[in-house]
């Protein structure tokens, strides 16, 4: 995992270094998101399913847009992204009682680094494609438990930090991404969305320990949903 984040901010950093000779721009976006974990199960036959829990929320940011020639540049951001995503009640054995259900909150920011190709289709009208890395740090990833285990009786509510958590269900904090994904802008303003897949295994442990006889390999990926609104505050 650490060659993989490394690997991504050596590109990262080149295409930062890149230098533009056209268009410059630096502006504000704000946009709808959905991480998506992609997580495997312990339990025998199912270790290679790769379970998704869909988290919807809001991505916020600053943008930097460069053309190095001809409609070709790249793009970096820095943004904050908020998750959250509640199940319903679910029933513990075969009776009504008790019952759960689960609520879960993710904090986290990124640097989306994109090569880009954009080319005019009218007057002060772009199209534009993109594709590149981003790498991710999460700040918290919370699941909220609530149990009650009789009608009108007392929500019992245990908390836990995914990142913090002891043994395999720990995940990791850092995480690298390679999006694909699509924009319009028209003048200043700029309209951009796409799927970030996730490169990397987010599991802190190799294996789920179950027992002697049977530990298997933990498997998953973070991936995302996103689509952004913007504005180009200052261009040259």
């Amino acid at each position: 995992m650490k060659k993989i984040f490394l690997y991504a901010l050596f590109l990262c950093c080149s295409i930062a270094c890149v230098q533009a000779q056209g268009k410059q721009s630096l502006g504000l976006q704000v946009g709808f998101t959905q991480p998506i974990t992609r997580l495997n199960s312990p339990v025998p036959g199912k270790e290679t399913t790769l379970n998704p829990t869909t988290y919807n929320g809001l991505k916020v940011g600053v943008i930097y847009d460069a053309t190095i020639v001809a409609g070709f540049g790249y793009v970096i951001g820095l943004n904050y992204t908020f998750g959250a995503n509640r199940t319903d009640w679910n029933q513990i054995g075969n009776l009504t009682y008790p019952r759960k259900y689960s609520q879960g909150i993710y904090h986290q920011v990124e640097i989306p680094v994109d090569w880009q190709y954009k080319f005019e289709i009218a007057k002060d009208t772009w199209l534009m494609l993109y594709t590149g890395p981003t790498l991710q740090c999460g700040l918290s990833f919370s699941n909220k438990w609530n149990t009650q285990n009789e009608p009108n009786g007392e929500i019992i509510t245990t908390i836990d930090d995914r990142y913090d958590a002891e043994g395999a269900y720990a995940l990791k904090r850092l995480n690298v991404t390679w999006g694909l994904g699509a924009g319009f802008q028209y003048e200043r303003y700029f309209l951009r969305g796409g799927y970030d897949f996730g490169i990397i295994n987010p599991y802190q442990s190799q294996v789920f320990s179950v027992s002697e006889t049977y530990n298997p390999y933990t498997r998953g990926r973070f991936d995302q949903w996103q689509i952004k609104l913007g504005i180009y505050l200052w261009s040259r």
